[in-house]
């Protein structure tokens, strides 16, 4: 999936009325460009490559904050390492292949309808929910 046009995580951190500093803007920028799902040691790794001075503390900080105001998404796979990524301006859900740890984004309006129907049908309404489907690919003759 990629990624429509959208407002920028420091956009929103200042809507929120997050000050942006010049780490956390490089730690902002790094998590908005990235097309996974990293954990704080990647981005932290990847923040080190642009500014060299930015310490791991400041990546789980910042990582809490926006955690804080809703402006990510914490996701812990089967790998057991917490995953981030910028709170999505649209629901998806996930496939993680058990083989590669690759994780794909995927929507479908048909698994949210039947998810809806399903808990009507047991009379409740569904406040949040993540899917996660564990695969691996098909093996071709």
């Amino acid at each position: 999936m990629t990624k429509a046009k959208h407002e920028t995580l420091i956009d929103r951190c200042r809507e929120s009325g997050l000050r942006i500093t010049g780490q956390r803007r490089v730690i902002l920028e790094v998590l908005d460009a990235a097309s996974d799902h990293p954990d704080v040691e990647e981005l932290h790794r990847r923040v080190g490559e642009i500014e060299p001075g930015v310490n791991i503390a400041t990546v789980y900080r910042t990582m809490n904050k926006l955690a804080e105001h809703d402006l990510i998404e914490r996701h812990m796979f089967d790998d057991g390492r917490l995953r981030y990524e910028p709170a999505p301006e649209e629901h998806h859900d996930h496939f993680i292949d058990v083989e590669t740890g690759e994780v794909i984004e995927f929507m479908s309006d048909e698994i949210e309808r039947l998810q809806e129907e399903i808990a009507r049908q047991h009379g409740f309404e569904i406040v949040s929910h993540k899917l996660e489907l564990y695969v691996k690919r098909r093996k071709t003759d």
